[in-house]
């Protein structure tokens, strides 16, 4: 989410404002109806206005206005349908939870407050309120994806499996691809002309890219994927990440060239590589077997006093009682019968205090007092090991590939089936 709202904030940073006569122009011309909502002509010239900035700062050239407009007016309308779908659902972000992601975003951008963040998007011509409006609608479009598609996937330990079986058979185990991609979305219900124009629409985007023009142009001009005006950039993904139909293709080509039209349950792809790498050597990491004792704090046990009984029971182990029978006499954690055995815990495994607590002990040293989020600890290391990880890995980035490209494919089906039960009036007909 972090990542679409910093895109976002980029594209409004180089927002200039609407001229004041064009604003008296278009502010009561509707352009689209949306069931019970409207899209202003002055809506999409503000927007407009804001991709052209965006796509110029970047260096892309820009493409046949009449195709950007067309483009982005579709974007706007499926910003409406997922409002308007949020709204109906009870899906809501309060005030307080937007203020909160503001002073994030603020803070990510080097700025101590929210009120100077504000000031200078305000000094660079940015509306605030608009602003605000517009992250708001990300983090419902980031609410309504994990509730209506990643909450229902299920990745199966046998579903891992086949797909590394699959990628070891084609050779193609750790292998990694860059790619970008440019995304003709085909409604559910398309009918067999509007088919034929999806398809030649596809097919103009392609003659263009043959013809030279650049990757990024024709991605902002022709692509509905949500990162068509980051010039279609998917970035490394593991091949096994990808549909077949699509690794198949890759596997043919080589930097730099395009696959031609690729049909899929979501409309016509056009995918261009644009490197590979292997990512198959082994793996090694640091793991550290430890056990601890935690007192913890509460509502009627004070961080005081959960220091000083952690006290008394470090006193008695250095008065020679064994660590383990404290743990498991007086430890309030799930490990105390196991007399505070955690096993062998990799990087990142546990919260940053009890992580750097831990790193800074040699085998068999028992730390000082250590206070966490969960109260008071004292930790022991007893050794620690080289461990290679490489199976771990290849197996938890599969499961990511998995979720990754279904939860893709799932969300631009469920945003087929939002905009083909949705009344869309076009007031002024599409060039």
């Amino acid at each position: 989410m972090n990542k679409r709202i910093l895109i976002l904030l980029m594209c409004l940073t180089w927002m200039v404002p609407v001229q004041a006569e064009t604003a008296a122009t278009l502010i009561d011309a509707v352009r689209v109806v949306v069931n019970a909502d409207v899209i202003t002509r002055l809506e999409l010239a503000e927007r407009m206005q804001t991709v052209i900035r965006q796509l110029q700062s970047r260096g892309t050239p820009l493409p046949e206005r009449g195709i950007l407009e067309k483009q982005l007016l579709e974007r706007m309308i499926q910003e409406k349908l997922q409002a308007q779908f949020a709204t109906e659902t009870g899906v809501r972000v309060d005030d307080a939870q937007l203020e909160s992601a503001l002073l994030r975003i603020a803070q990510q951008n080097k700025f101590d407050s929210l009120a100077t963040f504000r000031a200078r998007l305000e000094k660079d011509g940015i509306d605030f309120p608009r602003f605000r409006e517009e992250i708001r609608g990300e983090i419902l479009s980031v609410r309504l994806r994990e509730r209506e598609v990643d909450s229902k996937l299920f990745i199966s330990d046998s579903d891992i499996e086949a797909y590394l079986e699959n990628q070891a058979k084609q050779g193609k185990r750790g292998e990694q691809l860059q790619l970008a991609h440019i995304l003709v979305v085909v409604p559910e219900q398309a009918t067999a002309e509007n088919l034929r124009g999806l398809q030649q629409r596809a097919q103009e985007a392609l003659q263009k890219l043959n013809a030279g023009a650049p990757f990024a142009q024709i991605a902002a001009g022709y692509s509905d994927a949500g990162d068509a005006l980051q010039g279609g950039l998917i970035g490394w993904r593991p091949s096994n990440e990808l549909p077949k139909f699509f690794s198949d293709v890759l596997a043919t080509l080589q930097p730099g060239q395009l696959s031609g039209i690729l049909r899929s349950p979501s409309g016509f792809h056009i995918l261009k590589l644009l490197d590979r790498r292997n990512a198959d050597a082994p793996v090694f990491i640091t793991q550290t077997h430890a056990r601890h004792i935690l007192i913890k704090t509460s509502e009627l046990v004070s961080e005081n006093e959960a220091r000083d009984r952690l006290q008394e029971i470090q006193q008695r182990i250095a008065a020679g009682a064994a660590f383990a029978d404290q743990a498991r006499l007086y430890s309030e954690d799930g490990s105390a019968a196991q007399g505070g055995e955690l096993g062998w815990i990799s990087p990142g495994e546990t919260v940053p205090a009890f992580e750097n607590a831990m790193n800074a002990l040699k085998e068999k040293q028992i730390s000082g007092l250590v206070k966490s989020g969960f109260g008071w600890h004292l930790i022991q290391v007893l050794e620690r090991r080289n461990a290679d990880v490489s199976e771990q890995q290849k197996k938890q980035q599969a499961r990511e590939a998995i979720r990754t490209y279904r939860a893709d494919e799932a969300w631009q089906d469920w945003l087929r089936q939002l905009r083909d039960r949705a009344f869309i009036d076009y007031r002024e007909p599409q060039s």
